[in-house]
């Protein structure tokens, strides 16, 4: 069976998603780390994956750190 770089492609952008949701899931007791992890994890991954990472990180931490997640993700549509 033979792997397109398209589906390594696919497979590594899910696996850095996976990453960051992990981290961010991992710092967040710590609001100054994860906003830091945060803004890497946008750095780093594609737009429609940060678009899912956006998502992702309102429905699961709206309620500690609304404001960390609004600056960080306005300031990646600016």
């Amino acid at each position: 069976m033979q792997i397109s770089n398209q589906q390594v492609e696919a497979s590594s952008i899910r696996a850095e998603l996976n990453y960051a949701k992990l981290i961010l899931a991992k710092v967040s007791f710590n609001q100054s780390l994860f906003e830091k992890e945060l803004r890497k994890a946008i750095a780093a991954l594609l737009p429609h994956e940060v678009k899912t990472l956006e998502d992702w990180c309102y429905s699961h931490f709206s309620d500690m750190y609304e404001s960390v997640l609004q600056n960080c993700f306005a300031r990646n549509m600016a």
